[in-house]
This record gives structure tokens, sequence and C-alpha cells, in this order.
């Protein structure tokens, strides 16, 4: 069974709605996203916020993922869909960023906030038992952005501003002072977290956290291969890792 569209002769209807005699000329892009993914029109915060963490992400510079996708691309111009693939098979947490781990530590955390626990006391316990294992914080840590992401303190502000900001950022923020004390420094809240914080308390379901970051990332992926299209430099850079690699032959192999 799917709830999501059918298309018959004469229309086409989605999530319940006729398509072209309803949503098209109605919604924007973003809100017919929200609608095919959550099954509902947003509200207005939902749509203002979904449009404003789509684009902190979409685009961040030659990234391992924007390389990929360019040198495909240069490798078999015809095949657009093939680079975009590319860079979206890349699109891991180490590039694109922890926001559905984010998403289900902050549902966790707030389950045990509403059976009695103080959020301090439930941002304390995780990054201390974190810290303990030797694993990484989801939502911290930047090679770029120190001491802060800009992108995660214009989410919060905003949040703020908008009168959205809920226990999820609370949460957030309470794991800021949680991670500080037990790494013993403070670690740059990237903006994976305020994504997930922000949308949960929005009422997203984590599935929606999940989505957001390879639909804005494809955005970016596009306009990248646009470029290559014009100024090639997929077999530049290509060239530049072969120089940049050294090449040592193995002292064990037979000769």
């Amino acid at each position: 069974m799917s709830r999501i569209a059918r298309v018959y002769p004469d229309r086409v209807e989605v999530r319940g709605r006729d398509l072209t005699g309803d949503l098209m000329g109605r919604l924007s892009f973003t809100e017919y996203f929200h609608l095919l993914l959550c099954g509902r029109e947003p509200t207005e915060e939902q749509r203002f916020f979904l449009d404003l963490v789509l684009l902190s992400i979409a685009e961040h510079g030659m990234m391992p993922t924007n390389v990929a996708a360019r040198m495909t691309l240069a490798a078999d111009p015809s095949s657009l869909q093939g680079a975009v693939a590319a860079g979206i098979l890349g699109c891991g947490p180490v590039i694109l960023g922890t926001a559905e781990s984010c998403a289900r530590l902050l549902e966790q955390a707030q389950a045990k906030v509403e059976a009695g626990a103080a959020p301090a006391s439930v941002a304390g316990d995780i990054a201390r038992a974190m810290h303990a294992a030797g694993e990484k914080m989801p939502g911290f840590g930047h090679p770029v952005h120190r001491p802060l992401d800009p992108r995660a303190e214009r989410i919060l502000e905003l949040a703020d501003s908008h009168g959205v900001s809920g226990p999820h950022v609370a949460l957030a923020s309470a794991l800021r002072d949680a991670v500080a004390e037990a790494w013993g420094k403070p670690l740059t809240m990237n903006v994976s977290m305020p994504i997930a914080a922000v949308m949960l308390d929005l009422g997203f379901p984590s599935t929606a956290v999940a989505a957001v970051p390879i639909l804005a990332r494809t955005a970016g992926l596009l306009a990248h291969l646009a470029e290559e299209e014009q100024h090639p430099v997929g077999f530049v850079m290509a060239a530049k890792a072969d120089e940049a690699v050294a090449y040592e032959r193995d002292p064990n192999e037979e000769s």
C-alpha cells in the first residue's frame, strides 16, 4: 500500500490533493517536499525552518562528495544522474553530518526528561558515558568552524526569535555544556545538532530529519556539476591527487 500518489489519465493525485488543480501554483517546493515526506502541509513555522535548514547545508565548498561528482562527470560527461549518484553515495555522517544520529540521541534524552530526570543531568550522563567509551558525540566538532559553527548559531538564534525553541533545543544547549565538561574543553556544536533539535521541537519525525541533508546536498551537487560542464576541473583534481600521493614499492614484493 502507498499513500503518496496515484496517476490517472486526466490528473495526478498526491497525498489526496489534485496536483494541477490545487498544489501547482499554491505550494512552494519546500512546502511540497514537506507534504510528500510527512503527509501533511506544513505550518508557517515548519515551512520557514525546513527552508532554513535546507539552505544551511546545501553547499559547503569543495567537499569530497562534490569532488567525486565532478570527477564522475569528467569521466562520463553524458551521465549527469551518475555524477549526482556518485556524490550522494558519499553523503555519510563524516561529510554530510550527523543530524539523524543527533535526532535519535535527543529523542532518547527527552524520554528520560519526560520520565522525571533533569535535562542537565541527562546531558551529563550521556556526555560522560560517550567520552568514557571513546566515542564521538554526534553534533559536536568541526574541522573548520571553530570555536563556533555560524550556521548552527544562526539556526538557534532564529529558533529563539521565532519562539519555537522547545525541550530538544534545551537539551542541545545542555549537551553543549556537558560535552565541554566531559572532554575538558569546548567542542564546536556543528550544524547537525540544531537541525535535529529545532526540527524535533517543530514536530518533524526523525525520518524527516534524516532526509533533509540528502535533499539539500543534491542542490549543491547540481550546482557543482553545472559549473563542471562550463569550467571543467575534474581531471585537474585527479591529476593533483596523483601528484600529492607518493608511490612507494612494497619492499616485500618480489621484483
